[in-house]
């Protein structure tokens, strides 16, 4: 075998389609386009969500409610989490680095530790926010709690 003895694979080159060359070739007049019509001519394009000129979905549906720009999103923990984490890793201290270590929180993520469950031990918690429920149970624990 050589190099001009080379060819593709049958069936794996198909011919292009030869539209809008005469009468003869079966795809000339209207080239496979149909009569009349946007569709048929040059530079036709349709709009996003365009329904035929029927109402669209996205103007027949009214608008609702509102974006709060200042909303700040925390990844919400509770004590009861955190007794587990402190009495299967032996923690005096947990801060967020031991939460991602844990896998509980991803890296740009805000905690805030919610008051469900019980603290039997003392530990001192770090996080970005605290619910009251949650710093009476750290406090009454005998821990601390510092905010980032």
């Amino acid at each position: 075998m050589e190099l001009h003895d080379l060819k593709p694979a049958v069936g794996s080159n198909k011919k292009k389609r030869r539209i809008g060359r005469g009468p003869g070739s079966g795809k000339g007049g209207t080239s496979t386009r149909g009569h009349k019509g946007a569709k048929s001519r040059s530079g036709y394009k349709e709009k996003v969500g365009f329904e035929g000129g029927q109402m669209p979905l996205q103007r027949r549906v009214p608008k609702g409610g509102f974006k709060n720009i200042n909303r700040v999103e925390y990844k919400a923990i509770n004590v009861a989490v955190l007794e587990t984490l402190a009495e299967n890793n032996g923690l005096d201290k947990i801060t967020v680095a031991d939460l991602m270590q844990a896998g509980m929180v991803r890296k740009n993520q805000l905690v805030k530790i919610l008051g469900q469950g019980q603290l039997s031990r003392k530990v001192e918690v770090e996080a970005h926010a605290f619910s009251k429920k949650a710093e009476e149970i750290i406090t009454a624990a005998g821990g601390s709690i510092v905010k980032l």
